[in-house]
């Protein structure tokens, strides 16, 4: 594997790390919205990774299976979670129904931070790996002088 294609992994990682964070972001600004243009509470979403093959060219892949297992990361989608909505009295709040009682988004704030502080460091490891392979290879450059 050379150090081009460990970059690439990382940054595969870094685009699929800042789609978690800005859904974590979206759950979080929506805890309390209680219409939304589709009606009803916001619900709450999750995002779906999956791996996806290292990229490489054609003599690459003649030369030998190197790379073979080796994967990067990709966004497959962003899903609602189909948990029910958390009713909460509050005869005072616009949107309550006849028995006073509101439905609230099914966003779970502790799993959400959890995910974000999750997400953050997983983002900054990739960072680290990055800044290691563009560490090696300024490296093996200086061997040459």
């Amino acid at each position: 594997m050379d150090l081009l294609t460990a970059m690439s992994i990382s940054a595969s990682g870094l685009t699929a790390q800042r789609a978690r964070m800005n859904v974590v972001s979206s759950n979080l600004a929506n805890v309390q919205t209680t219409q939304t243009p589709e009606g009803g509470p916001y619900r709450a979403r999750s995002i779906v990774f999956m791996a996806k093959p290292v990229q490489e060219d054609f003599k690459a892949a003649l030369a030998g299976k190197l790379n073979e297992g080796m994967r990067g990361v990709e966004v497959l989608g962003v899903i609602e979670d189909k948990e029910d909505f958390k009713e909460v009295y509050d005869p005072s709040h616009p949107d309550a129904d006849e028995r006073g009682v509101v439905l609230m988004p099914n966003v779970n704030v502790m799993e959400e931070m959890v995910d974000m502080l999750s997400a953050t460091r997983a983002y900054e490891a990739n960072v680290t790996a990055i800044n290691a392979a563009k560490s090696m290879a300024l490296k093996s450059l200086e061997i040459g002088k």
